[in-house]
């Protein structure tokens, strides 16, 4: 740990990272054992589950706890940072059977994306083989790019310990009356013949489950109306009154059926699907949509006759594949009507039918906007928002101008009009997702099954609600805008299936011919890991392990002798997982994707609530945003993903950390892109080259500091006080921004102000080097370690402390001395640009007594938030100095108050409380400023100068001297 410094030479992440690594190992660094000593600080994240290779999107997912991990342990932290696998439900069945299957896209996935060789993909008909692979690549990426994980606790969850855990969770549910046994509407796959969670799903993770309204058309034939009904699904039925067409597609499927008794002409789809939601379905024959093209039905609630027209946007497999177009309201209908009669001039123009009126959209709502958003064409990506634009304005604001429903709410009109048409048996009930397509991972369409004889977590309990209420209450969520949509969903949740027939996992203890499906088994595994390494001991038989062992590790129930005797769990390791859990527990932070708030982020407080004391519930968690690859939605199953190996051996563990935690804040989407990245792979370069330059300076002294030296420590304080809060409040982008790249600002400037040759700079430069490293740590941890080892540490940085602000280092006048060298210095070069003079000669000027007086004016004047010329003059001319100056004032006060106005709080306050000696400090720099700009420079008060330069003197000001270029 301590390498020759003259060693020190091209940076190569190769050798450096894998030697750290197995070093942090060796010294287990990560490891976290119960220390009543010490503060303790426990984080965890959504565990991966294992069914493909890690990404970049998963790389930063756990890159911010790592960060945050380190950053804790440098504080003086004892923290707990654990992982495990989740495998339980189908998703790795649906990978297992398509690949059996021969199933080409699988398969080219696997091996030409994940990488994953012949022999061991022909392996992958067995699931346990995938879960095999992927969990040890998993945890050899993780150990790759220095993830401090804490690997004695990792488990699995079909892992027969989690399962008595999963079941005496359940037990403990059921004893409270929060499962039941009901009807419900879930996600189905037919092939899997097993509900779907999101986690199962290739496609249409975000389409959630509605209830449509089925209105009932019938079928004109020759002008009567026909035995045949034509339904279309709706959520918006108060807009019946407005239909002008109906919309099929020609290339469809659809049938003649014999639907609960009634005739009706529906999609294939529809036909094929609508039985899994208690509909009896009969098909008497098949044909064409093009057979519908041209012919009419009647509205039921108005009695006007529509024709159907052509529409290839229609999908057959959404609700009956069959539409009712609202011209006035649906910008879809509106502009897709447009396109029809742009193409078919011949036709008679179909005039859109208001129904509704809302403020600021015109009598015709959906022209109005798709107008004013400038809408071409039916296809434009616009018309989706335009809708749901249109939609939440009459939803929440629009008024019925329809006979009978006269200046009734949108809200009042659904409900009654929906009401009217169930009660005559015009309309009926269906369920469809809000989007399509939805696929299962084992590439079958998924569809909605009304499963009854299920049993669901009872989420629309009242009672439960308010409990988890209660708890959010106690939660610090970040960011905290999103805490909003945490108490949204804790409204709307309903009853949850929390059962399937198939999958891994583990069974239900009261209904052995159900399986626990994967969210709902992944709910409070935060606590699971406090224990998880004593369970997998050989002083426990997993057999014999019971609800009387969890009793008392997590609630403290029980007799610990009786439960050794009866359990086989002795009575001290009974003890130990007690006091462990107790000691870890509550969490203090969770990290997990903002997707997951409408379930397993919401569901984890439910259970929380359920199963343990308000004293054991969350404290914490971080909501992550989405990751996005060159602008594009990354996918995994689909194979738009840049793998974490691949981006690692290509730029290096520390360099992929960097990008990740400098392209946004954890809870921003973040973008992947490819130029980025190998730009931060020259910033780490520049970064070592530099460091490399201060390790290898002598060793100095801290006597005779002069005032640049005194600059950059007191910079240092600052940036130690950023980064600090930065963290604190989970903000790594800011906090990198400071650490890396702000005290990296400041040192290239203090290494051109400063003469190296001293041994006050050296000794700073050094100081300086040692808090740089510690404070990155927590990002670069590889490259830090190999600098503060050539610094001749004997210690780890990684187990060092998190550097502090030191009081005596802060010297806030030096922040301004410092500003005012820095201004100039911009001012100079800026004007030998723009002039492209080579500059014989410079001359300062600094600004009289009497500017100085007006700019302590205009401060405080910007303190009270009323800074302006009409209040700046009088105040000013009240002096008696500076009315001397009236004629004067009028013309720089402008400029000062420009000034003024540009400060940042922190200078502004600095400005106001001190008096700083410009003139010396300018003379100081004189040398510096000669060598940099090649020229003479000379300083002086502006009262010293001549008739040639007096025009030029008028422009100086606090802090920003005038300037004479020759």
């Amino acid at each position: 740990m301590n390498p020759d410094k003259k060693n020190g030479g091209r940076y190569n992440p190769d050798e450096i990272e894998p030697k750290w690594q197995k070093c942090w190992k060796e010294k287990e660094i990560s490891r976290a054992d119960v220390r009543p000593d010490k503060p303790k600080y426990y984080l965890n994240v959504a565990y991966p589950y294992p069914s493909g290779a890690m990404h970049v999107g998963h790389g930063r997912t756990y890159t911010v706890p790592d960060v945050i991990a380190r950053f804790k342990r440098m504080q003086g932290f004892n923290v707990l940072f654990p992982m495990a696998f989740h495998v339980t439900g189908s998703p790795v069945l649906g990978v297992s059977n398509r690949i059996a299957r021969g199933d080409r896209s699988a398969i080219d996935l696997y091996r030409d994306v994940y990488g994953v060789p012949e022999d061991i993909l022909a392996k992958f008909t067995d699931p346990h083989e995938i879960v095999r692979y992927f969990s040890e690549e998993y945890m050899r990426i993780m150990n790759a790019i220095g993830y401090t994980i804490d690997w004695r606790r990792r488990f699995f969850t079909i892992d027969p310990q989690y399962s008595k855990f999963i079941t005496w969770q359940y037990n403990k549910l059921k004893e409270r009356g929060l499962v039941v046994k009901g009807k419900h509407p879930v996600k189905y796959c037919p092939m899997c013949d097993n509900p779907v969670g999101d986690h199962d799903l290739l496609d249409g993770e975000d389409a959630t489950i509605l209830k449509f309204l089925v209105i009932k058309f019938r079928l004109l034939e020759d002008g009567q109306q026909s035995e045949y009904y034509v339904p279309v699904a709706t959520l918006r039925p108060e807009t019946i009154f407005g239909v002008t067409n109906m919309w099929v597609n020609t290339e469809g499927d659809y049938v003649h059926a014999v639907v609960n008794g009634e005739k009706w002409i529906i999609s294939r789809d529809a036909a094929d699907k609508m039985p899994s939601q208690g509909f009896e379905v009969k098909v008497i024959d098949e044909f064409k949509g093009e057979k519908l093209a041209g012919k009419k039905v009647v509205n039921p609630m108005t009695g006007n006759e529509v024709e159907f027209l052509p529409a290839p946007f229609v999908r057959t497999d959404m609700a009956t594949g069959l539409v009712m177009s609202v011209p006035a309201h649906a910008p879809f209908d509106y502009v897709a009507l447009v396109d029809f009669e742009r193409e078919h001039p011949e036709r008679e123009h179909i005039e859109p039918i208001p129904v509704i009126k809302v403020e600021g959209y015109g009598e015709i709502p959906a022209k109005t906007i798709s107008e004013n958003m400038g809408i071409k064409n039916q296809n434009d990506p616009l018309l989706r928002k335009a809708t749901e634009q249109i939609y939440g304005a009459e939803q929440n604001k629009g008024i019925m101008v329809v006979q009978g429903y006269e200046d009734m709410s949108v809200k009042d009109a659904i409900v009654r009009v929906e009401r009217e048409m169930l009660a005559d048996n015009r309309g009926t009930s269906m369920y469809e997702f809000s989007d399509r397509p939805v696929v299962c991972r084992c590439n079958t369409p998924v569809y909605v099954r009304i499963l009854e004889d299920q049993w669901f977590l009872d989420y629309s309990n009242e009672d439960w609600k308010h409990i988890v209420k209660d708890c959010l209450e106690g939660v610090e969520i970040t960011p905290g805008d999103i805490t909003a949509e945490f108490y949204r969903t804790v409204d709307w949740l309903r009853e949850w299936a929390c059962t399937r027939r198939v999958g891994l996992g583990t069974k239900l203890p009261w209904d052995q011919k159900w399986i626990i499906e994967p969210l709902s088994d992944s709910t409070i595994y935060m606590a699971y890991y406090t224990i998880a390494h004593h369970l997998k001991s050989d002083r426990v038989d997993p057999e014999k392990l019971d609800d009387r062992v969890f009793d008392y590790v997590f609630l403290g129930t029980g007799k610990p002798k009786i439960i050794e005797s009866e359990c086989g769990v002795p009575a001290d390791l009974l003890e130990e997982m007690k006091n462990e859990f107790n000691y870890w527990y509550p969490y203090d932070q969770r990290f997990s994707a903002k997707d997951l708030i409408s379930n397993h982020l919401t569901f984890q407080l439910f259970h929380h609530t359920a199963v343990f004391p308000g004293t054991m519930w969350p404290k914490g968690m971080v909501v992550f945003g989405m990751g996005l690859l060159e602008g594009g939605k990354m996918s995994s199953s689909k194979g738009n993903v840049v793998l974490l190996d691949d981006a690692m051996k290509e730029y290096g563990a520390d360099t992929t950390r960097l990008f990740l935690m400098g392209s946004a804040e954890p809870w921003q989407d973040f973008d992947w892109r490819s130029d980025q990245i190998n730009a931060t792979r020259r910033q780490l370069e520049r970064f070592w080259n530099n460091c490399i330059e201060i390790v290898r300076m002598p060793d100095g002294t801290n006597e005779n500091l002069e005032e640049i030296d005194r600059w950059i420590l007191h910079r240092m304080q600052r940036r130690i006080k950023e980064v600090t809060e930065a963290l604190e409040a989970f903000q790594t982008r800011q906090a990198l921004q400071s650490a890396y790249y702000g005290l990296g600002a400041d040192v290239r400037w203090y290494k051109r102000r400063a003469n190296l040759d001293r041994d006050a700079a050296r000794w700073t430069l050094k100081h300086v080097l040692d808090c740089w490293l510690r404070m990155l740590t927590p990002f670069i941890p590889h490259v830090c370690e190999e600098l503060w080892g050539m610094l001749s540490f004997e210690t780890l940085v990684s187990t060092s402390e998190y550097p502090t602000v030191d009081e005596s280092m802060v010297d806030e006048v030096t922040e301004l001395y410092e500003a005012l060298l820095r201004n100039t210095h911009n001012d100079i070069a800026e004007i030998i640009r723009v002039t492209k003079i080579q500059p014989n000669s410079i001359t300062l000027y600094t600004a009289p007594e009497w500017k100085v007086r007006t700019t302590k004016i205009a401060l405080k004047l910007r303190e009270e938030n009323n800074l302006d010329m009409k209040t700046l003059m009088p105040q000013a001319t009240a002096d008696h100095e500076i009315k001397k100056h009236a004629k004067e004032l009028s013309k720089i006060a402008p400029k000062i108050i420009h000034d003024v106005r540009g400060m940042s709080p922190e200078e502004a306050s600095l400005q106001m409380s001190s008096d700083i000696d410009e003139l010396r400090a300018l003379e100081n720099a004189v040398e510096f400023f000669s060598k940099e700009f090649d020229a003479e420079v000379r300083v002086m008060r502006s009262s010293e100068a001549d008739e040639a330069h007096a025009r030029k003197v008028g422009d100086s000001r606090p802090m920003r001297p005038a300037i004479y270029v020759e």
